[in-house]
């Protein structure tokens, strides 16, 4: 057997295997390929590095475990920037379990802010039936909506609570969304009636129909989409995470395919020439 009848039959496993391991790797050690940050996320970033300490902002976990490997990683950073700008963090959720994805984000970041308290610097009122409707009635009176938090603790007894009415005590919303309810909602409400600071997250695929929103009349504050902007945002806070690990995966396995496909075409090529010589 020739050497170019060896490459052309190269075992699959060993490219199963060789994927696997580019992909495994990096979600292990951080790599840090260089990543370029769009003009959207460092918009979002931006919204969200100007405020004042102490500014209470509210931040919607509109997705459910289906979308969590691509809304996840945002939600963290943008969580964890907020925490870091000592921002109060009232957070709600147009899904059911956007309640679930709320707490996993804040018990995931408990090691690095030890000295946060729930009630007095973030708070979880939980999910509210109604998409468009209950937000017009958190603009209009925000204890109407969220009596309560998801504990049943009356938020009239968290500090974090005081002075908020309605949406006009907010620093800005942001929303990370998989889709209906979701942004669109969010911006159509809280930014065109309210007149409230508004940016979000989504997924791959929805991004594209909130672009139209980031317009010079500023309905969206800047759109993380998918993961290589959750990468990017962890690149702005210096706080390399979960989304560069898979930037990182993604590459090296492009990175091998391409390398597999150069070989497979080099050899295809090498074979032909070699039987018109002989033919």
């Amino acid at each position: 057997m020739t050497n170019n009848k060896k490459v052309k039959q190269i075992d699959r496993r060993i490219i199963f295997l060789l994927i696997f391991i580019g992909v495994a790797l990096p979600l292990l050690i951080t790599i840090g390929f260089k990543i370029e940050v769009t003009e959207n996320v460092q918009k979002a970033y931006d919204l969200v590095n100007s405020l004042p300490p102490n500014t209470k902002v509210l931040i919607s976990f509109d997705y459910d475990p289906a979308s969590k490997p691509e809304l996840h990683p945002m939600a963290k950073a943008v969580v964890k920037h907020c925490l870091e700008r000592d921002y109060q963090i009232i957070c709600t959720a147009l899904w059911p379990m956007g309640v679930r994805m709320c707490s996993d984000t804040f018990e995931s970041l408990e090691k690095d802010f030890p000295n946060k308290k729930y009630g007095i610097d973030f708070v979880n009122l939980g999910y509210k039936v109604g998409g468009k409707i209950t937000i017009q009635k958190m603009g209009r009176d925000f204890r109407s909506v969220f009596p309560t938090d998801t504990g049943g603790i009356n938020i009239d007894e968290m500090p974090i609570m005081d002075g908020v009415t309605d949406f006009s005590d907010l620093g800005f919303v942001f929303s990370f969304s998989a889709g209906d309810p979701g942004i669109k909602d969010w911006v159509m409400i809280a930014h065109d009636t309210y007149s409230v600071l508004t940016s979000g997250g989504t997924t791959g695929v929805s991004a594209p129909a909130m672009l139209p929103y980031v317009n010079e009349q500023g309905q969206l504050t800047g759109l993380l989409g998918a993961l290589k902007a959750a990468a990017e945002y962890e690149l702005l806070i210096d706080s390399p995470g979960s989304a560069t690990n898979g930037m990182d995966a993604q590459s090296i396995a492009h990175l091998i395919i391409i390398i597999f496909i150069v070989i497979g075409n080099v050899n295809f090529y090498k074979n032909r020439k070699k039987n018109r010589e002989r033919g």
